[in-house]
């Protein structure tokens, strides 16, 4: 299939509620729908000015519509002195899949990563997604055979008083 290549570029905050729409519909995918609770405006808050906690590239499609994003964190250092850059999210709306984007969102975040001297990517993918597992390995990707994912649920604190 011919590669329609979509510019890749940094996320601006009048991308939030397209970036939402896909996020919700990664959360339907994935099985916690329920469970999101990300809006526009905490998108604007969070990823975008000074003080920023992710990192988000956008896939800019036909028409000014974003075709697929890409979220990562970075976490400062770990045993090598080095940041690690942990991807959060790789999503390709439906109508623009298979077009290589998902790989030029990867290849550009490792760049990111490369750019302030990462030591490694990582990222997470659900046990079922044999696709996703394929398209990681592609790119060099391989299970972490020393590691497994571990997590504790916190009680929901209320904001409400």
């Amino acid at each position: 299939m011919a590669h329609d290549r979509c510019p890749i570029r940094p996320a601006r905050p009048e991308d939030a509620e397209a970036l939402i729409g896909m996020m919700r519909a990664l959360a339907a995918c994935e099985g916690y729908l329920p469970r999101f609770r990300v809006t526009a405006r905490d998108l604007r808050t969070r990823a975008f000015g000074p003080g920023a906690q992710c990192g988000i590239l956008v896939a800019q499609g036909e028409g000014g519509r974003l075709a697929g994003y890409a979220v990562w964190l970075v976490q400062a250092f770990t045993f090598d002195l080095r940041p690690t850059v942990t991807l959060k999210e790789l999503f390709v709306d439906a109508a623009y899949r298979n077009r290589g984007i998902a790989a030029d969102l990867f290849a550009h975040l490792r760049r990111e990563a490369e750019c302030i001297g990462a030591g490694q990517i990582t990222w997470l993918v659900l046990p079922t997604n044999v696709g996703a597992k394929r398209l990681y390995r592609r790119f060099g990707g391989a299970p972490d055979p020393d590691w497994e994912h571990w997590r504790l649920a916190l009680p929901e604190v209320s904001t409400e008083g």
